[in-house]
C-alpha cells in the first residue's frame, strides 16, 4: 500500500504542515530509496507502508479499519444476498442478532487484529507488531493476541462477526430441572385462573418432595419461563383468546376519502352519575342515565345524542332523527348488534342481523327505508370489536365522561367509575342531580367535546377542533335531505298485525290487560284483502291515531283506538315491565336468604324411625256368601290360632262355612 503525503500528515508522529511531513518522508526515502515512488498521472510521490516507522504503520492501519468497518458490513451485506451463501449468511445473522454495545466492542477489537495483523503481513516480528498494537491501540497484549489468533481461521470480510462478544449468553451449567416438574409448574402456572406464582411454586416444591424430581430455585425458573415460554403463549394460556388477538397490530385505516356525513356510527354511554329522573304523577327514580351518541367519522363531531333511563329503540330512533332533521340522511351507519341497536324497528330486513326471531313479514326498519347501508361491528373471539368504532374513544379518557360526569354542576353526585373509586363528597344512590341541571351539564359537556382544539387526529392534524373541520368539510358535502314524509316515517314505530275482515287490529306493543289489547279501527280497511298489513304509530300515544300501510309501505288508513285497555305509553309498558321483573327477582333472592334451611336438612332434626317386625293379625274378619242369587256379608271371630298344617286359605273358608250354616 502506498500513500501520500497529504494523506500521512499527522499520523503516527509526523508533522502536522504538509511542508514538514513532506521533509520528513524525503529524509527516510534518502535512507531507502525504494519508499518512495512518483504517483501515476500526478506529479506527486506516494510512499511505501511498509517501508514507514512502524508507529506510522500502526496509526495508519487503525486509521484504515475505523473508515472501512461500516463499508465490510454492507459489502458483506451485498455479497450474501447477491451470491446466497449458505454458510456465510448464518455466520452474519448472529451480526443482526447482536446489541449496540456487542457490535461496538467487536469494531474495537477489530482495530487491534487489523493493526497486528497488517503489522505481521509487512514483516514485522509478531512480538515486536503485538507491542506496537498494545501501544497504539491501548488493549492488552493477551487480549489482542487472543482476538489475533480467534480471526484469523476465518476471512478478512468476516474478521468483525467473529470478534463479537458472547458474554450475553450464560456459559455455566444451568440449575438442574426435572421434564416431569417443569411440564408440572407449566401446567399449574400457565391456566386461565391466573394463579399467582408463589403459590404455583409451592405446589411444586410439594410435587417435587413427594415424587423425587430435581427443581431449582425461585429465581432460576423465572429465567426458564422468560427464555423459553413466548410471549404470546403465556397470554393465551392465562388471559384467552381475545387478549391474545389484542397483541396484533391495530389496523390504521384512513378516512381521507370519506365526506362529512357519508359515515357515521353511534353507541350507547352510561354515565357515572346518579339523576332524579321523572316518571310521571311527579315522582321521579334516582338513577344512572344512558345516552345514546351518533358521530361522523370523518371529522369525530357528535351531531345528535339522546338520553334516557336506559338504552332502548326510541333513544336510538330519535337521536337519528336528530341527526336526519339538521343534517341530512348519511349513506353508512355503523353499530354493534346490540338488543336496542338492532332492534325490528330501526333494523328490519336487514342481513345478517342476528337478533330476535327474523320473519318474511318484519316490517321494513328506519335505516334501510331511509337507503343507509347498515355494517355491524364485527365480535372477535367472543367478544365485540369496539375498535371498529370510533365513537368509543369519545368514551375514554378526556371524552364525554370527563366532560359530562365531572362537570361542576354535577359536584356531589359523582358516583366514580367503579365501587371502588367513590369521591368522599358521594352522597350515594338516595340522592340524586336535578335532571334539569344534568341536561345542562350533559349539552356544555358534548359541546366542550367538539369545540376542543389541536385535536390529533388525520383530519385536524393537531390544530383543529372537530366542529371546525365538520364546519369546513361540511359545506363542501354531498347531502341527501328528508322530506317531510321521511321525517314523520322516522317519528313513528311499526308493527306488522293481522287484519281482521272486519277492518279491526290489535297492537301488541303496549301490553295486555286481563288478556286483552287495544283495538284499532278504520271504515277504509273493511273488506281488504290484506292479511298482513303495517302499523305505524307514535310509541307515546298508543290510544291515539295510528296510520296503517300494506307491507311494500302503500298507505291505507288511519286507524282510531276503539278500546283503550292496555297502556298508551310504550315507554311507560316499558319501564313497568323492567320494575316487575325487579320485583320478581328481589322476590327471589329475599325467600331464598329467608329460607336457611333446605329440605334435605331436616330429616336430621327428626327422630329416629322405629320398625315392629311383628305381625299382627285381626280379631274379626268379614267374609263375603253367596245366598241364591244374593251376595252377603258375615263377621268372623278369629280367636284360635293356625294349626300348623292347615293353611291360612282353609281356616277362614271354614268360618265361612259355618257362619253359613247359622245363617
Amino acid at each position: 500500500m502506498y500513500f501520500t503525503c497529504k494523506e500521512l500528515i499527522g499520523i503516527g508522529g509526523l508533522p502536522k504542515t504538509e511542508r514538514g511531513c513532506r521533509k520528513a518522508l524525503d529524509k527516510l526515502a534518502t535512507q531507502n530509496p525504494m519508499m518512495r515512488r512518483k504517483r501515476e498521472g500526478t506529479k506527486s510521490f506516494e510512499y511505501k507502508l511498509d517501508n514507514l516507522p512502524d508507529e506510522v504503520q500502526a496509526a495508519i492501519l487503525i486509521k484504515i479499519t475505523k473508515e472501512t468497518t461500516a463499508d465490510v458490513v454492507i459489502e458483506k451485506r451485498k455479497e450474501i444476498s447477491e451470491h446466497e451463501q449458505c454458510l456465510s449468511e448464518v455466520f452474519w445473522k448472529s451480526w443482526d442478532k447482536a446489541t449496540n454495545k456487542q457490535r461496538e466492542t467487536a469494531e474495537t477489537r477489530l482495530q487491534s487484529v487489523v493493526v497486528l495483523a497488517g503489522l505481521v503481513e509487512e514483516g514485522m516480528n509478531f512480538t515486536r507488531a503485538l507491542e506496537l498494537a498494545h501501544k497504539k491501540t491501548g488493549q492488552a497484549k493477551g487480549s489482542i493476541k487472543n482476538w489475533y489468533y480467534k480471526a484469523k481461521n476465518f476471512q478478512r470480510q468476516d474478521w468483525l462477526v467473529a470478534l463479537l462478544p458472547s458474554y450475553g449468553e450464560r456459559q455455566g451449567k444451568r440449575a438442574e430441572f426435572s421434564d416431569e416438574a417443569w411440564d408440572f409448574f407449566k401446567a399449574d402456572y400457565y391456566r386461565l385462573e391466573k394463579p399467582e406464582f408463589g403459590s404455583c411454586y409451592q405446589r411444586l416444591q410439594m410435587a417435587a418432595e413427594k415424587n423425587g424430581w430435581a427443581i431449582p430455585s425461585v429465581s432460576s425458573v423465572k429465567r426458564k419461563m422468560a427464555r423459553e415460554v413466548d410471549e404470546k403463549l403465556t397470554v393465551l394460556w392465562r388471559e384467552g383468546e381475545h387478549a391474545l388477538s389484542r397483541m396484533y397490530p391495530a389496523m390504521i385505516r384512513s378516512v381521507e376519502d370519506l365526506e362529512a356525513l357519508e359515515w357515521i356510527n353511534g353507541d350507547g354511554y352510561q354515565h357515572n352519575v346518579f339523576v332524579k329522573w321523572p316518571t310521571g304523577d311527579g315522582e321521579f327514580e334516582v338513577l344512572r342515565p344512558k345516552t345514546w351518541f351518533w358521530q361522523d367519522i370523518r371529522t369525530r363531531k357528535i351531531l345528535a345524542y339522546r338520553t334516557d333511563m336506559s338504552e332502548n329503540s326510541d333513544t336510538i330512533r330519535l337521536s337519528l332523527f336528530d341527526v336526519v332533521h339538521r343534517y341530512g340522511i348519511p349513506k353508512n351507519i355503523t353499530i354493534d348488534n346490540t338488543r336496542a341497536a338492532a332492534n325490528k324497528w330501526m333494523t328490519g330486513r336487514v342481513k345478517n342481523r342476528y337478533r330476535f326471531k327474523v320473519k318474511d313479514d318484519d316490517p321494513l326498519g328506519i335505516i334501510p327505508a331511509l337507503g343507509i347501508k347498515l355494517h355491524w361491528t364485527s365480535v372477535q373471539f367472543g367478544k365485540g370489536h369496539g375498535q371498529a368504532k370510533p365513537i368509543e374513544r369519545a368514551f375514554s379518557k378526556g371524552g364525554i365522561g370527563q366532560k359530562v360526569d365531572l362537570n361542576p354542576r354535577l359536584a356531589g353526585f359523582y358516583a366514580g367509575p367503579n365501587v371502588y373509586e367513590k369521591p368522599d363528597n358521594y352522597q350515594g344512590t338516595k340522592a340524586g342531580v336535578d335532571y334539569e341541571e344534568f341536561i345542562l351539564a350533559l349539552e356544555e359537556g358534548v359541546q366542550a367535546y367538539n369545540n376542543l382544539e389541536k385535536r390529533k387526529t388525520e383530519i385536524c392534524q393537531g390544530i383543529f377542533s372537530f366542529e371546525q373541520v365538520w364546519q369546513r368539510d361540511y359545506a363542501k358535502a354531498h347531502v341527501k335531505r328528508a322530506t317531510r314524509e321521511y321525517l314523520r316515517y322516522m317519528m313513528l314505530m311499526a308493527e306488522v298485525v293481522t287484519l281482521k275482515k272486519d277492518g279491526t287490529f290489535n297492537l301488541n306493543c303496549g301490553g295486555t290487560v286481563n288478556g286483552r289489547k287495544n283495538r284499532y279501527e278504520a271504515p277504509e280497511l273493511i273488506g281488504l284483502k290484506h292479511k298482513k298489513v303495517q302499523v305505524k304509530f307514535d310509541p307515546q300515544n298508543l290510544h291515539g291515531i295510528v296510520f296503517v300501510y300494506t307491507l311494500e309501505g302503500q298507505f291505507l288508513a288511519e286507524a282510531l283506538c276503539s278500546e283503550k285497555v292496555a297502556f298508551g305509553d310504550k315507554a311507560q309498558a316499558r319501564e313497568h315491565d323492567k320494575y316487575k321483573n325487579r320485583m320478581v327477582k328481589a322476590t327471589k333472592i329475599a325467600a331464598k336468604a329467608e329460607q336457611k334451611m333446605v329440605a334435605q336438612e331436616l330429616q336430621h332434626f327428626m327422630p329416629e324411625l322405629e320398625i315392629d317386625d311383628e305381625i299382627h293379625q285381626p280379631n274379626m274378619m268379614e267374609l263375603c256368601f253367596a245366598d241364591g242369587n244374593a251376595m252377603k256379608k258375615a263377621q268372623v271371630s278369629i280367636e284360635t290360632e293356625l294349626d300348623e298344617e292347615e293353611s291360612e286359605f282353609e281356616y277362614f273358608f271354614q268360618k265361612g262355612v259355618e257362619a253359613t250354616k247359622t245363617k
